[in-house]
């Protein structure tokens, strides 16, 4: 869900060709997040394809296993809109022309927690997201609790289902203090 990076396509580009390597048998998908905006959002996004990946730019792809579908969409960050308004995330462009919820339940990538509000009329079944860090260094948990409606974990968010990642890595000073970095292991089930 973003924030894979914090600097140019140029200068990172050896350190990023390891993903080139990720498979998953049903994908693996991308979306940006705001350090990538603040470093040539679309050449990453051009990179990250380049490396394999999907990247869902207000779009979606439908997914099957044993009979089984499921909708993944995905939106540029809240913070591409600043740069180009081609990267205004849109949940509902995201999920134009994708089966119904009931058809096929909805999993939407969208970087920052608060995109929730905007995805309330999407049908999104399950909204994952990071941005936060967690918070990343005691005490600034407190200040991502002023921009963001959760700072990590899971919660229902304007009605949508969301889980917000405290990510692997760090932004800024190299270490965290407080919230621990996370690979998480999500398990969907039918109702």
């Amino acid at each position: 869900t973003g924030d894979l990076i914090d600097g140019s396509v140029a200068r990172l580009r050896g350190e990023m060709e390891p993903l080139s390597q990720l498979r998953g048998k049903l994908g693996v998908f991308y979306v940006t997040g705001n350090h990538e905006y603040y470093h040539g959002g679309q050449a990453w996004e051009a990179e990250v394809r380049r490396l394999g990946l999907t990247v869902l730019h207000n779009e979606h792809r439908v997914v099957e296993k044993n009979g089984a579908r499921l909708t993944i969409g995905g939106v540029p960050d809240l913070e591409g809109r600043r740069f180009d308004a081609a990267q205004t995330p849109d949940a509902k462009a995201a999920f134009a022309g994708a089966p119904t919820a009931q058809e096929a339940p909805r999993v939407l990538l969208a970087h920052q927690p608060r995109f929730a509000k905007a995805a309330q009329d999407a049908q999104v079944s399950l909204q994952l997201s990071g941005h936060t860090h967690g918070g990343q260094i005691f005490p600034f948990m407190f200040f991502v609790k002023l921009q963001q409606p959760v700072i990590g974990g899971f919660e229902v968010i304007e009605g949508v289902p969301t889980y917000t990642s405290n990510g692997t890595g760090y932004w800024g000073p190299p270490f965290r203090i407080g919230p621990r970095g996370e690979v998480t292991e999500i398990t969907l089930r039918a109702k």
